[in-house]
């Protein structure tokens, strides 16, 4: 049975969303980045997401450096996720502040709407 986005702790989405890019690695193809997630609200946490040779890879902390960081609150992250927050928009409203290239931060956003994640994972 699935389970709502919001039912699920840090850890165990970010998980899932691993699980989800590698059981269908076309929309990263060639992609060699490394993403950081700052995440704090409800639940806070670091989590990077590696792409590399055909891979994602998801770690907690930050122990590599990253090639761009998007710092947001745990539920507009559900939002970014489900397609309900365009990362333009959050970005100009300031929920959503993003360091490093924001060429790789607008790629992640078209990576992730094409896996369609929906509010029941």
């Amino acid at each position: 049975m699935s389970k709502k986005i919001e039912e699920y702790s840090l850890e165990s989405l970010m998980k899932k969303i691993e699980e989800l890019l590698n059981a269908n690695p076309a929309p990263f193809q060639g992609v060699n980045a490394n993403y950081q997630f700052d995440i704090d609200g409800e639940e806070s946490g670091v989590y990077q997401l590696h792409f590399q040779n055909g891979k994602a890879a998801v770690q907690e902390g930050s122990d590599t450096p990253a090639d761009c960081r998007l710092i947001m609150s745990l539920a507009n992250f559900h939002l970014f996720l489900l397609g309900k927050l365009n990362g333009t928009m959050a970005f100009m409203t300031g929920k959503l502040k993003i360091k490093g290239d924001l060429g790789k931060a607008m790629k992640i956003e078209s990576i992730l709407r094409q896996y369609s994640v929906k509010e029941q994972l």
